[in-house]
């Protein structure tokens, strides 16, 4: 150990914090009240105040929202982009042309995973499963393609490729990069939007390989023999997202039955009217959202073109998904009825956002109080006074015990992530992920953004829903009616081969 290192009973805290929140992730547990007592158990050490360690609670989860809320923002503006697009039945029409493709099981198998990633790109898996489960995937059965290779193009793409990455909504990245200490969300989201290309297409390619003999001829006789099928999961989906059918049937249900002549052409016409306006918003929403991806590209090919950093890029997508949120509940119900409809669609969004990724705050504030670039803030410490750098610190002092190998510290980094997906939850290692790439890239040689990019790869692809049966793995295999265990042992070599060519693949770009 570096004696020019002072470590104090703070850091042993924050070590023995971040051990035990690993040995509780491996065990499937939920880590939040783990987060707590260790802020609770550093903020003392520091300080030496009882009441300090008791309000870290407070001001850790404090600091946590403040770096985060951006991320909480986007999803419930596009969880309420969503919600107005169902009202319209615009979500379902952008993806059935998708069907006349499907000739054979083979092309099932692609279309499948190219519009589950799309989808889950734009809007996350949760309603890319039901939606393309609903839409595409009885086409795919009756073209020749097996349940259990739909579920996989399903998984690899949507909870996978597109969850891993989360180029277009950022949260991961978002994460990540804070966690990291505050460096660029958007290369961390590029690093990752290529590393999540390698492992996907890798993937899709070896579960292609390991089920295409057992494609077999088209047939109405393969569709009903799969419906005859028990699902078996009801219990388990049910719950997993806004986004079910039974969400999108209350969205369309009339509010009163109709009685006379007169309200009958009245109905008529409105629903020649949403049938219009579904047509309308299942072309202008892909159109509008390819747009914004072009603004964001442009100045990697266009001298002179606005260059979103930081958070703009997130805040434009945003802006666009309530123009379109507002525009679309217009096109539903009327100028009138859209100020009270567009106003429950962001309550539902913000309902959404904050059951998906409020538990990550506690979490998120014991790493940062590990961070100097936040631990002011949860400590109490006035401007200007010392601020402690709690695992930059212990890695200083352990430097002489790490690897010398870019590629060992990136496997290292990668496994961490793996390892904090056990839990069944991709996002919730992320905060210690981002934290360990600050900490190791100095000493390793290694690129911050690659590490953090490395890390959510394991993290995302672990616990997103493909390696671990009690995942959200058990939704796409509910509603392809396959066998939750069968999937994950089906997914893990090529998930596995994946994401250890990735890692070879992100030390020889972007190692020194």
């Amino acid at each position: 150990m570096d004696p020019s290192i002072n470590i104090g009973p703070a850091h042993w805290a924050y070590l023995t914090g971040v051990l035990v929140i690993v040995v509780t992730m491996a065990f499937r547990a939920n880590v939040v009240v783990p987060s707590i007592i260790a802020t609770i158990a550093v903020a003392f050490a520091w300080s030496g105040s009882l009441v300090t360690g008791v309000g870290s609670v407070f001001s850790a989860s404090m600091a946590a929202a403040r770096e985060l809320f951006n991320i909480f923002l986007i999803i419930a503006l596009m969880t309420a982009l969503l919600n107005s697009l169902k009202a319209l039945g615009a979500d379902i029409r952008m993806v059935k042309p998708f069907r006349a493709v499907m000739k054979n099981g083979h092309a099932a198998y692609f279309i499948l995973a190219l519009v589950t990633y799309l989808i889950s790109l734009f809007f996350w898996p949760t309603p890319a499963v039901p939606l393309v489960a609903a839409v595409l995937l009885p086409a795919a059965i009756a073209g020749g393609l097996p349940p259990i290779a739909g579920a996989m193009a399903i998984a690899l793409a949507g909870q996978g490729m597109a969850l891993s990455s989360d180029y277009v909504i950022g949260v991961a990245p978002g994460i990540s990069a804070k966690a990291a200490g505050g460096i660029s969300a958007a290369l961390v989201g590029e690093r990752a939007l290529l590393l999540s290309w390698v492992v996907g297409l890798i993937a899709l390619a070896l579960s292609y390989i390991k089920i295409r003999k057992l494609v077999v001829p088209g047939s109405s006789a393969l569709l009903e023999r799969w419906e005859l099928k028990p699902v078996g999961l009801d219990s388990q989906i049910e719950g997993a997202g806004p986004f079910d059918k039974a969400e999108i049937a209350r969205g369309t249900a009339h509010d009163n039955d109709l009685g006379t002549n007169a309200e009958i052409e009245a109905e008529l016409r409105k629903t020649k009217n949403l049938q219009s306006a579904s047509k309308l918003f299942a072309l202008v929403t892909p159109v509008a959202f390819v747009l914004v991806i072009l603004v964001m590209i442009s100045p990697k090919f266009i001298s002179g073109a606005p260059d979103l950093k930081g958070g703009d890029a997130a805040m434009l997508i945003g802006g666009v998904a309530a123009l379109l949120m507002i525009w679309a509940s217009t096109a539903a119900v009327g100028f009138r009825k859209m100020l009270d409809v567009a106003a429950d669609h962001l309550t539902d969004g913000f309902v959404f956002a904050f059951k998906a990724m409020g538990s990550v705050l506690p979490i998120a504030g014991f790493f940062f109080i590990g961070s100097a670039e936040t631990a002011g803030s949860i400590l109490g410490i006035p401007p200007g006074g010392h601020v402690p750098n709690l695992l930059f610190e212990l890695v200083q002092a352990g430097q002489h015990l790490i690897p010398d190998s870019q590629l060992l510290v990136s496997f290292g980094v990668l496994i961490m992530g793996m390892i904090t997906g056990i839990d069944g939850s991709g996002f919730s290692g992320l905060p210690l992920t981002g934290t360990l790439a600050g900490a190791l890239a100095p000493t390793s040689g290694m690129e911050v953004a690659t590490l953090a990019a490395l890390g959510q790869m394991g993290a995302v692809w672990t616990g997103g829903g493909t390696l671990i049966a009690w995942s959200s793995l058990i939704a796409v295999a509910g509603f392809a009616r396959v066998n939750v265990l069968e999937l994950a042992r089906a997914l893990l070599l090529p998930v596995l081969t994946g994401l250890a060519v990735a890692t070879v693949v992100a030390v020889m770009l972007w190692g020194h």
